[in-house]
């Protein structure tokens, strides 16, 4: 199996959110199958926190590819995201769901009384099972030797509008995992 590493994500935000379905992410002790993903556009898009912060734009001028993004949304969940640069288009890969394979027990401690497959089954319920939080924004975590993604191509991956959004709901720039159950909502 082959590391995943920052030069992944020096290609478009689109081709990076469809290949990273079906690979592996583990995070200190934690790990799951990417099961669904989306793609964000740092220009022009306006459903991405560049178009609207300023700070954002920062992010993506002072940072290096493969960095990650993590922000609070709406004051609840912390999401986490992927920086990419290159390939064109600049942007971000969001993590929308993952399949719990390792560290259940921690995920389990984290979000009590969930079905497995509901552990990460959502941006917001994927940080919180896996304790990531706003400590974590701007790390370079490809570089922590307990945290990767391990590249395992998909079989079969869907793809379909984003949600969660209000604006710019028309690009087809969500992908998930046939047939997972860990899917934050059916396509």
């Amino acid at each position: 199996m082959e590391r995943i590493g920052p030069e992944f994500f020096q290609r478009h935000p689109v081709a990076c959110a469809r290949e990273l379905i079906g690979c592996l992410f583990h995070w200190h002790g934690c790990a799951g199958r990417i099961v669904e993903t989306e793609a964000y556009a740092a220009e022009g898009d306006p459903a991405c926190h560049t178009f609207f912060r300023p700070g954002a734009r920062r992010f993506v001028a002072s940072h290096e590819a493969g960095d990650a993004y993590v922000y609070l949304n709406y004051g609840v969940h912390w999401l986490f995201n992927i920086l990419v640069r290159g390939g064109g288009m600049d942007g971000f890969v969001l993590l929308r769901a993952l399949e719990p394979v390792a560290g259940l027990e921690a995920m389990r401690e984290r979000r009590p009384d969930v079905r497995d497959v509901d552990l990460c089954a959502g941006p917001g319920k994927l940080t919180k099972a896996l304790g990531i939080d706003g400590g974590h924004h701007a790390a370079a975590f490809l570089d922590d030797p307990q945290c990767l993604i391990i590249r395992n191509s998909a079989k079969s991956v869907m793809e379909g509008p984003r949600i969660g959004i209000s604006t710019a709901v028309d690009l087809p720039w969500r992908f998930g995992l046939a047939g997972s159950v860990s899917l934050s909502r059916k396509f």
